[in-house]
């Protein structure tokens, strides 16, 4: 039977060991003697009813130790954990990779026992789904190539539309800057903070938005978590940023000698900054998985991108009130 490719289907194992339940424990090591050698594993064998639909499982280790007159329908274990045919084979990946299971057995829709899916058949899906998560944190559209079997042509075809849509998202930040010009004309040492601040809110972005992206990738959360992982990325934003926005106020005013009312405007944009940076970090990839995209795109390019545009808004904001233009 064909399955899509993309389904749990396409990458189980029929080489499984079957039992039945009403074998005794002396009959499944006898059977398992004689089959289980071209088996793909004999650690976990599956128990399976006359019309072949899965009833549980038992351990080799159960068999071994357990009296054998024993019945497998006395010593199986009913409470395990399956897949459909049908399911996402990168959902089986993530069981595997966050749960720590050896095999896991697939059903179809009656309940019987189709295969079974090893930890080694989804090891090449984990690696893909992080190279293509790498990729696209990055601003590179992903490739199934090999990285030295693509042409300098093939490369930067991946790389030039993110390129071009940061480039163009850019001009946005250049336009604030423009706008807020006759700030900068009265107070031209404005500016020379300006790198610091933008740099700051997007390495901030970037440590939320790749904790927040890796641990959806892995299953670990999930938008039922959405408020508690954005009121944690708040909480962190305001600790990072009250040393942070202490440590630059003392700085300028012991090091640069600069102006009370500047060292306190550039330290409160950081404070701003950095708290916003964390939520966005945290919410535009949460944003990405309510709407069905890809959490990755919403990686450190993108996100530095945006927080750039919103920082320099607020920091000419607070310099219009802090220094009365």
């Amino acid at each position: 039977m064909m399955y899509d490719k993309n389904s749990a289907g396409s990458i189980m194992t029929i080489e499984y060991v079957s039992l039945k339940r009403d074998w005794t424990v002396a009959e499944a090591l006898d059977h398992i003697k004689e089959f289980g050698k071209d088996k793909e594993i004999i650690y976990t064998c599956y128990v399976e009813s006359e019309y072949k639909q899965l009833l549980g499982f038992v351990s080799l280790r159960t068999l071994v130790v357990a009296d054998k007159d024993a019945l497998i329908n006395d010593i199986m274990e009913t409470d395990l954990v399956y897949f459909s045919t049908s399911d996402d084979k990168e959902e089986v990946a993530q069981a595997f990779t966050r749960y720590g299971y050896i095999a896991i057995p697939v059903v179809d829709r009656e309940h019987r026992l189709c295969g079974i899916i090893t930890f080694d058949d989804v090891m090449d899906i984990v690696e893909d789904e992080a190279t293509e998560d790498i990729h696209k944190m990055a601003a590179i559209n992903p490739s199934e190539d090999e990285y030295l079997d693509q042409t300098p042509w093939q490369l930067a075809k991946n790389r030039i539309p993110w390129l071009l849509i940061l480039m163009i998202s850019a001009t946005l930040t250049s336009g604030i800057i423009t706008k807020y010009n006759f700030i900068l004309s009265q107070f031209l040492i404005l500016s020379s903070f300006i790198p610091m601040i933008t740099d700051t809110g997007g390495n901030s972005g970037s440590q939320s938005s790749t904790v927040v992206i890796r641990a959806i990738a892995t299953g670990e959360i999930g938008l039922r978590d959405g408020v508690a992982v954005i009121f944690k990325e708040f909480r962190v934003g305001v600790i990072c940023g009250v040393v942070l926005s202490a440590v630059n106020f003392l700085r300028l005013l012991i090091f640069t000698q600069a102006d009370i009312k500047i060292s306190f405007l550039v330290s409160l944009t950081i404070l701003c900054t950095v708290i916003l940076s964390k939520l966005m970090g945290a919410i535009l990839p949460l944003f990405a998985e309510r709407i069905n995209l890809d959490p990755a795109i919403m990686a450190s390019a993108l996100i530095t991108t945006i927080i750039d545009s919103v920082v320099l808004v607020i920091y000419f904001g607070l310099a219009s009130i802090i220094l009365g233009i």
